[in-house]
């Protein structure tokens, strides 16, 4: 799920190497953080915040398929 996370976030921004996805590894569920370049946020968010659902939708369905449950938090 983090690397999932990471190639996503990656291929969006324009700063890949600013890219950082720390995980919180809970029981049965993990929160995962993604830090990016403050000027990359917008385009991680998208209009509306479609990119960061379409992001915790794919995460969320990696993570199911593992049994587990998945929260992506964007933090700048």
């Amino acid at each position: 799920m983090k690397e999932l996370l990471e190639y996503l976030a990656k291929a969006l921004v324009d700063h890949p190497d600013r890219v950082e996805v720390t995980s919180v590894e809970g029981e049965r569920s993990v929160i995962l953080q993604l830090r990016v370049d403050p000027a990359d946020v917008g385009k991680v968010i998208g209009k509306n915040g479609r990119i960061a659902q379409a992001l915790r939708t794919l995460v969320k369905a990696s993570a199911t398929k593992e049994g587990r449950n998945a929260i992506v938090e964007i933090i700048d």
